[in-house]
């Protein structure tokens, strides 16, 4: 039988300063990503985090709680946004 599980992370969008690029960390589990823009950086952050978690549900990894946006938020700096990032996974159970 499987049941969905919703999975939502912070994640930190960092804007390249010569072009339109984005990096993408989710710091609490320590993985990252990009995309040539923010819509590009989103939907593969989005994609990293279902694999991420499809692998973590399979295989029974231990995983870091989320971060609380408001601690993440005192530490950006001015090239930097947060975002929560979903992903549901389905998981055997």
């Amino acid at each position: 039988m499987k049941k969905n599980i919703n999975f939502v992370y912070p994640a930190i969008f960092v804007k390249d300063a010569n072009d339109d690029s984005y990096q993408v960390l989710f710091p609490d589990l320590n993985i990252y990503t990009d995309g040539l823009n923010i819509t590009e950086a989103y939907i593969r952050a989005r994609e990293l985090l279902k694999v991420y978690f499809s692998y973590a549900m399979k295989y029974e990894t231990d995983f870091n709680l989320p971060s609380k946006m408001d601690k993440l938020l005192e530490k950006l700096n001015k090239n930097e946004t947060v975002m929560l990032i979903d992903a549901e996974v389905d998981v055997e159970v």
